[in-house]
């Protein structure tokens, strides 16, 4: 398969998933896969294709959520000349461009109720009707749809149609978030650590310290592998050395550095300052006591950015040790809030289930 193509994983929850679209693969009944944003449904889509007897025709995709309701049925099963304004020339939909081939409908949830119907029929009866047209093309298409919806919720809401679900879930491959997925965020860190490495052309991969590990297996993943992703090339590319291993990642590019709000906040206004009493002068100068000489500054260390963190993650140690790991009282005892306390945990790689780090 292709670089991007690949599955990387091999927790029990992931692999059954990817075992169930294999055996799929070679019937031509519709498939419906449900999962998060950033669980790979398309690679789904692509492997249920590559592994079918359709391998060798179109795999078309259309992300329905990417267009207005108005141009969807367009774009799906084409339109004559002069059939609405801006049609100046026939177009084939994607029913007809994947002729033989397969389908992928992306986010499925988002179509409308005129085009369900209307793909309700071209499933039934492998027939669609332009825009515009009179007469049905027949067309040998394999439906694979993807979406991150609760459709049997909306079809009993009304909101989606029960006999096109019913048509659509022949079978149904749930993909399991990243979190549920045991054991497989560190490969996968390893995986995009080595590629953006080898794409900054280092001479060798350090990988991650332990710190940086566990502070990637503790994050919760609400994007999945598509944020993973990101994350890790984000923390190789500001890293910037293959001397040691990747010790700091930042989950959240958009944070302020300044604090919660305090950009948006007015500074109170400064009273000026008073006015000095005028200091009568000496007729001699007197030498400062030894005691009020002041001394020289302290050395600063080679790196300054290490010892700072290092500084600061003993604090974190210290009044999560005073407090026997109460985060919110450790917060209280640092001068910060829940969330910047918590905040500071995972940069520092700190967990409730290491205290031996103590």
């Amino acid at each position: 398969m292709e670089r991007d193509v690949q599955f990387i994983g091999q927790s029990t929850a992931f692999l059954d998933a990817v075992e169930r679209a294999s055996r799929a693969a070679p019937v031509r009944r519709p498939v419906l896969v449900i999962g998060e944003r950033g669980t790979g449904k398309e690679l789904i889509a692509q492997r249920l294709h590559r592994l079918s007897p359709r391998w060798g025709e179109p795999l078309v995709t259309l992300n329905c959520a990417a267009l207005p309701e108005t141009l969807i049925e367009a774009e799906l099963f084409g339109h004559e000349a002069g059939a609405f304004t801006g049609a100046t020339r026939a177009r084939a939909g994607r029913f007809e461009e994947a002729d033989r081939g397969t389908l992928f409908l992306d986010e499925l949830g988002n179509l409308s109720m005129a085009a369900q119907e209307r793909l309700l029929r071209a499933i039934e009866y492998g027939e669609v009707v332009r825009i515009g047209a009179s007469r049905p093309v027949t067309v040998d298409v394999r439906i694979v749809a993807a979406t991150n919806a609760d459709l049997p919720r909306m079809a009993e809401e009304g909101t989606f149609r029960a006999d096109l679900l019913d048509r659509l879930s022949f079978e149904v491959i749930t993909l399991p978030p990243l979190r549920a997925r045991e054991g497989d965020v560190s490969e996968l860190a390893d995986y995009y650590g080595r590629r953006m490495a080898s794409e900054l052309e280092w001479e060798s991969w350090p990988g991650f310290s332990e710190e940086a590990l566990a502070a990637l297996d503790a994050h919760g993943w609400p994007g999945n592998v598509r944020e993973l992703r990101n994350v890790v090339e984000r923390a190789v590319y500001r890293w910037g050395h293959d001397e040691a291993p990747i010790g700091r990642i930042v989950f959240d590019p958009f944070e302020n550095p300044w604090g919660d709000g305090a950009g948006a906040q007015e500074a109170a206004p400064v009273p000026p300052p008073a006015q000095a009493e005028p200091v009568p002068a000496l007729a001699e100068a007197e030498p400062a006591p030894p005691s009020q000489t002041p001394s020289p500054p302290p050395a600063i260390p080679g790196d300054l950015r290490a010892a700072v963190e290092a500084y600061e993650r003993g604090l974190m140690l210290d009044a999560l040790k005073r407090h026997r790991w109460n985060q919110r009282r450790a917060a209280a005892f640092a001068g910060l809030t829940y969330d910047q306390f918590r905040h500071c945990m995972k940069r520092h790689g700190l967990h409730e289930n290491d205290k031996r780090a103590l």
